[in-house]
């Protein structure tokens, strides 16, 4: 081999063992490897095959072996179902929503459960290990019937018997609703965020602060022919940052850790910016998909009723047409918001897709852009976080559709974060 291809291998090998995150920037939500993962939507039509699914890549940035968290939520934030997945170096792991809800997860085991290297088989550049803990654990049996009951019953806001209550908003339509996020941990647990022990100050509990995960997701939908996809929302976690370990910052997991930073994790943008397109080629239109924090550690609720945060407001919602005409929305400034008003409240729960120009989102132009400050105070939270109580963390991400063949999905752009709100208004 000559020297010059020894030095490129050697530069090859040095960029394989360092993805160490050099670029990433902290309260600013970029495409880096992180130590938590969001997917801030999904859908999972449950009584047809071909209809709409929902599927995730997970992916180790790291030669060394990781283990990683996954926890399903409802669009009203009750956490339903938690797995662990062991991922060896530089691995890759796809998760199909509609699999879970039909009983299986992915098959993963590290060495110690998997001594014949046939389940997670590791590459040439990848690391290998055995997580003690997982024994049991890993790989996984197949989700007990009554579990996936319990999982069908919460993502479509009926009764769960496991939780004695309901979990999310009902719409009757058998499709299940909610997000998942994604948590580098150290040991095999099934502990949610909310439980003690989860988070620790500087990656010591069961969620460590490793920054190594990065992925992807897609809507698939087999019957109308068409895709969309983005990656997930990487967030980034720091021991050292004050802006993610002083307690009273405003952190992504704030309100599972009563608002002390221990989980580390950097928050949201709350503010954003999205253009859309209703008519021409777009015959589908454009929605959004919107995350949102109701910043309160949420349990089940009583059928019939809905959480008493609930439905979310917002501070300014203003669209925009392509000559800069404005449209300035009704909103109130805090959650719930009072009787009597006419406000316009598009995104009230935790996790949606909301149509532009729908039923909840009238606008007067067919083609413009919308600027979305999402920023509100939420009653039952208190004044939490103590920052900024009036901050509020999100996440916006535009689809856009052609007469059921085309598609495009991209993330709005996000315009501040709740580490730092500006809380001016456009027109106010």
């Amino acid at each position: 081999m000559s020297r010059v291809a020894v030095c490129h291998l050697l530069w090859v090998l040095a960029l394989l063992g360092s993805p160490s995150g050099a670029l990433a920037v902290l309260c600013t939500i970029d495409d880096v490897p992180a130590a938590t993962l969001l997917l801030p939507y999904f859908e999972v039509d449950l009584n047809d095959p071909n209809g709409i699914n929902t599927l995730i890549s997970i992916n180790n940035a790291s030669a060394d072996a990781v283990l990683a968290h996954v926890v399903l939520w409802t669009d009203t934030s009750v956490p339903t179902f938690d797995f662990n997945l062991y991922l060896t170096g530089y691995d890759a792991q796809t998760v199909s929503l509609r699999d879970i809800f039909n009983g299986t997860v992915p098959l993963t085991a590290s060495a110690g459960q998997d001594p014949a290297d046939a389940i997670s088989p590791k590459g040439t550049f990848s690391q290998d290990v055995s997580f003690a803990s997982c024994t049991g654990q890993l790989p996984p049996p197949p989700i007990p019937d009554s579990i996936v009951t319990h999982l069908r019953a919460s993502h479509t806001g009926t009764f769960s018997a496991i939780l004695n209550g309901c979990a999310g908003r009902a719409f009757g339509d058998r499709i299940a609703r909610g997000y998942l996020t994604i948590d580098t941990v150290s040991n095999c647990t099934l502990r949610f965020p909310g439980d003690a022990g989860y988070f620790a100050s500087g990656g010591t509990g069961d969620a460590t602060n490793q920054n190594v995960l990065w992925g992807d997701y897609i809507y698939l939908s087999p019957g109308e022919n068409f895709a969309q996809g983005e990656t997930l929302v990487h967030v980034e976690a720091s021991a050292t940052n004050p802006e993610t370990s002083v307690p009273g910052q405003y952190t992504f997991y704030g309100r599972y850790v009563n608002w002390t930073a221990a989980d580390n994790r950097e928050p949201l943008g709350t503010t954003f910016a999205a253009r859309y397109v209703n008519g021409g080629r777009f015959t589908g239109g454009t929605d959004l998909i919107v995350w949102r924090d109701s910043k309160v550690d949420q349990s089940a609720f009583r059928c019939g009723y809905l959480p008493p945060w609930y439905p979310l407001a917002e501070e300014r919602l203003v669209v925009f047409d392509q000559q800069e005409n404005a449209e300035l929305q009704q909103t109130p400034p805090f959650s719930p918001p009072p009787g009597g008003g006419d406000w316009l409240l598009p995104f009230p729960a935790e996790a949606q897709r909301t149509a532009i120009d729908g039923e909840d989102f009238p606008v007067s132009f067919n083609f413009g852009w919308i600027y979305l400050d999402l920023n509100t105070f939420v009653i039952a939270a208190g004044f939490n976080p103590a920052k900024d109580p009036a901050a509020e963390q999100a996440w916006v991400t535009v689809v856009m559709d052609a007469s059921g063949r085309f598609s495009v999905g991209y993330d709005a752009i996000q315009l501040d974060s709740a580490c730092r709100v500006d809380h001016t208004l456009i027109g106010g």
